[in-house]
């Protein structure tokens, strides 16, 4: 598999353009975590009120324990306390569901807003390494099962650009059928550049 080019300067723009997906990531994932820090913030007043809610079911059921002991009276006014403590359970029933709902608020939007540029770029960024992966391999099993470049050679008549195949020769196609190997080198050259790859090493000897 062939993950990077083989010239110079497309290989560097690959490196750098992984480099800064990965800033890219790791700045949007440090901005998640932020909007989740800051709305978790939120949980502050959820918190008071369950500890509001916990501290009047205390003091209410233990002044429900100590009227107990009062004569005549002491059952009524315990019964009468321990309805009143029922009013910090549903405070603290209160203050607990609105944390839990402010913690994942906080939890959604951090997410959403770390997801979102993360997974739009780093897909498209996916797609385009995926598709240079593909081809930039399948193009080297070429080259290293035949010296022959003349398939390369024949890609770079139909696809190059006529100002490209004017610079090679002033007769590309007459040359590529006469199989000139000079000239059938330099189109294949063409073609393998597009694809980030370099020929093989020229060796001696006839093409044919």
């Amino acid at each position: 598999m062939k993950l990077y080019a083989d010239t110079p300067a497309r290989r560097t723009r690959q490196l750098l353009g992984d480099v800064l997906v990965l800033l890219w990531v790791a700045t949007w994932v440090w901005v998640g975590r932020g909007v989740y820090d800051t709305v978790l913030r939120l949980q502050a007043p959820a918190d008071s009120l369950t500890a509001a809610g916990d501290s009047v079911h205390g003091a209410l059921t233990g002044a429900g324990d100590q009227a107990a002991r009062i004569p005549a009276v002491g059952d009524d006014l315990e019964a009468w306390l321990d309805r009143a403590a029922g009013s910090g359970t549903s405070l603290r029933s209160a203050g607990t569901s609105m944390s839990s709902t402010v913690e994942a608020v906080a939890l959604w939007l951090g997410l959403i807003t770390a997801l979102v540029p993360v997974v739009i770029v780093a897909g498209l960024w996916l797609w385009v390494r995926v598709r240079f992966v593909r081809r930039a391999t399948t193009a080297q099993r070429f080259i290293d099962s035949s010296d022959d470049l003349d398939l390369f050679a024949l890609r770079a008549l139909a696809n190059q650009p006529m100002t490209a195949l004017a610079r090679v020769s002033a007769d590309p196609a007459g040359d590529w059928r006469r199989r000139d190997p000079t000239i059938i080198r330099a189109l294949a050259t063409l073609e393998l550049h597009d694809e980030g790859l370099r020929p093989p090493a020229e060796r001696t000897g006839s093409w044919a």
